[in-house]
Parts: structure tokens; sequence; C-alpha cells
């Protein structure tokens, strides 16, 4: 079914405009609390936690709001990283969670994350019934039913200690320099604690949130400060976060950006050498063709979801595994993590670095990307690309062409009319002129 309000990964936009706007957030908790109520009839109990955005305060008054109508008690927590949350809405034995965040954009964009009593993304079912609800005339119940609200005040110590939990008791990261980039976001006071209490020393950066800095020239998305700064302080790597703390960049010593995939690579390996391995390693479409070759000589496979962390999330449990990520950086250690977290995954390759003694550089040397195009094409609305003989011929002709040495994606756009090809392959196959012959039929048919 099509989706009103949700998109894939929770709700969000603009701050001011439908539906980020206090009277919309104000419904959307009240459906929350009646569809969560109606499950077994109990008054339900939801978490919300936030990052550091001015309009978080807007939205959480307004959520709150809707759901204490509806008869749910809430839990506040602050600002939190978005898998926190995850967290305690699982310690807390919360029937929901709600992150209020809009991840690495802008502070003038915000959103709203879900997740279910196990801390997992809401299913599609749970979220048609919420639009559902939405749509219907708004009922106070009556007063004696109303739900509370309270404040969990020691939520950013319980996060941090669970963090910590999770890196090797036998390891400490003594000796070890790390560069924090926390994106003047929900890390802000959450990864200096972490990693300087394990024996790191940090510098750090993106760490004084105003309410309008977050994600402005710093953090995952715009990593260029932080490889500059951790050339300038000689540190052994650098770690940058988004906005929520579910996704990570690094950096190694030489200065160099590593992605997601080089992340899903180290840990993946580090896993085999420990024996804690799965047979293989969730990622998605865009993943690289690289880390499946690289994975397949160690004798594992890479099975590939569609773009977003939730179906990573899905096809992780549908395989049995417990590794799995996006080249974005979002890594989900699926045996210590419902759900992306940045700094958990920063720790598990920082175990790793310890436990080896090996740099990121050499911990990635068994991996090489192979090179990659993408062509942006416009298209009218409502666009068919299977109604089109001419672009599955060219795409045919492309696959023939790539076959054992590359691939070929096409992936519409979930945000403007667009087409996107993207093509990779070894250096034996010319990626830029097959790009270029999809895009050009697709073109033509548009």
């Amino acid at each position: 079914m099509t989706r009103k309000y949700f998109g894939t990964d929770g709700i969000r936009g603009r701050v001011g405009d439908a539906p980020v706007t206090p009277d919309f957030m104000l419904k959307l908790g009240w459906a929350t609390g009646k569809v969560f109520a109606a499950t077994d009839g109990s008054r339900p109990t939801v978490v919300i936690g936030k990052d550091t955005r001015v309009s978080g305060y807007m939205l959480e008054s307004a959520l709150q709001a809707g759901l204490v109508a509806a008869g749910a008690n809430v839990k506040l927590v602050g600002p939190l990283p978005t898998p926190g949350i995850a967290l305690l809405t699982r310690s807390q034995k919360a029937d929901a969670g709600i992150v209020i965040s809009a991840s690495h954009n802008p502070y003038y964009d915000n959103g709203i994350k879900f997740f279910n009593g196990q801390g997992s993304k809401l299913s599609d079912e749970l979220e048609l019934q919420i639009e559902a609800m939405i749509d219907s005339p708004m009922e106070t119940v009556d007063s004696d039913q109303l739900g509370k609200a309270s404040r969990i005040a020691d939520a950013a110590g319980r996060y941090i200690e669970y963090c910590k939990s999770t890196f090797p008791d036998e390891l400490s990261l003594k000796g070890l320099k790390i560069v924090i980039d926390c994106a003047h976001g929900a890390t802000y006071n959450i990864a200096p604690g972490v990693f300087s209490e394990l024996g790191a020393d940090v510098t750090l950066m993106g760490a004084e949130p105003d309410g309008y800095n977050i994600n402005e020239g710093v953090g995952s998305t715009e990593p260029e400060a932080l490889q500059q700064r951790v050339m300038e302080e000689g540190a052994d790597l650098g770690v940058a976060f988004d906005g929520d703390g579910d996704r990570l960049q690094m950096v190694n010593r030489e200065g160099q950006l590593l992605t997601g995939d080089d992340v899903l690579y180290i840990l993946a390996m580090h896993r085999l050498s420990t024996g804690g391995s799965d047979s293989g390693v969730v990622g998605t479409l865009m993943t690289n063709m690289g880390l499946e070759l690289a994975l397949e000589q160690s004798g594992l496979r890479l099975a590939r979801a569609k773009v977003g962390d939730r179906y990573v999330k899905e096809l992780m449990v549908a395989e049995g595994w417990s590794l799995g990520g996006e080249s974005s950086g979002h890594i989900i250690c699926g045996n210590l993590s419902t759900t992306g977290d940045g700094v958990i995954a920063a720790l598990q390759v920082l175990a790793a670095v310890v436990a080896s003694g090996r740099s990121l550089s050499q911990l990635t040397s068994g991996f090489t990307p192979l090179p990659q195009v993408l062509v942006n094409v416009r298209i009218k609305k409502g666009f068919d690309i299977a109604a089109h003989q001419a672009i599955n011929d060219a795409c045919e002709r492309v696959e023939q062409a790539l076959i054992g040495r590359g691939r070929l994606l096409l992936r519409p756009s979930g945000t403007e009319p667009v087409i996107r090809v993207m093509v990779e392959g070894d250096e034996t196959v010319a990626i830029d002129a097959l790009a270029n012959e999809v895009a050009e039929a697709i073109r033509q048919a548009a």
C-alpha cells in the first residue's frame, strides 16, 4: 500500500511545513498511543528521545501531549543517539520508542523515527495502522485514563556504559590517539566519555551544539574537516558520526576516508580470525562489488538488501547473520545492537585494530573497491522503465559486457524524478561508456 506520511525511515521534512508541524505531531503522538494501546488493551509506554536541533523542543512537547491524550505513559530521555533510544526502549520494557531527528540533514529539517518494543524499526503493517489512525477524529481519553510523563535522568550514562560493555574486557584503547567528530549532534555527550574512559587519547570536534549547527561543516556527511584534523594531530585514526549517531565514517592515519564497505570488511575479517563469523554479511544494492569479491575469497557470502537499514536488518534476520550495513556507514552489529549504531561499530573496529596490532590501512588492504560511475537521468512522473524495450535491450548488452567483471544497477530516486544508473567494474571494463549507453536509452524513452 502507498504510504501517505511515512518514508523509508519514518517521517521527515522541513520544520514548519507539513507534516513537520506541531499540530501534526500532536495527532501523530495520539495515533501512536492509540495503535499501541490497541494491541492488548493495556496502557502503553513510549520512550521519546531527540538529537540537538532547536525544533526538538517543540516536536517533543507536541508528541508528548498527543501520547498522554491517548492514555499512553511517556518517558523522556532528552538528546541521545538513535541506537541509545532503541536500547532504552528495550530495557524499559516500553511498547515503542520515538526518535526526533532528521539524521544528517541541516537543522531546519526534522523528523520522527519509530522503534517497536524490541528496539527494531516498525513493520509496514504498524506504520499503516498509525497512518490510518492519524486520519481519524482525535478524541482525548477520560481524565482518569490520561497518561503521565516522566524523565529518565541517567539515560546518557546508561547508554555510555552499555557501549563500553561491547568492547572486549581484555583490551584497552591506551596508546591510541583518536579524533572524534560528533557533528554537533546527539553523540556530543556520549562519544567523548566512551572512548576516553576506555583509555584513548581523544581529540574532540563537533561537540558544541547550539541547536542550529548540527551537521554544519562536520560529521559523517562532511568528513573533510576530520580528515584534515587527523593529519594535523598526527592521530592514529578519526571517527565521524552523523547528527543522530546511527552511522559513522572513519579516517585512517594517512587521512584517507573509509566507507561503510571498508568497515564491514574489517569487522567480517576480524570475526573470521577469531572464529566468530557467520557464513555471510548483508549489504545493499549499492554495496561495492569489490567487497563481494573480497568476502568470497575468504569463503563468505554477501547478500544484498534494498537500500535502507531497516531492510538490511530484515535480511540479517532472514539469513541468521549478525553483521550488515550500508556504504553510507549504517553498520548493524546484530549481536550487540538492534539497529545501526555508530559508536558501537567504531568500538568493534577499534577492537580489531588493538587485537591485531594493525592499522586501519593494513586491515583494509585485502579489499579493493571496484571503480564506480553514477549517472542521474531525469524522468517524467510515472515513467515506467520496464515498458520500454530499448532500455531493456541496452541493459542486457551492458550486463553481458559486465559478466564476472562488474554489475549494472538502475535505481529510482526516492526524493526526486531521477533514475540513477550505476555501473561498476574492474580495470578491463569501460564503465563510463556502459553507464552512458543505458542513460542515453532512458533519455530517449523519457
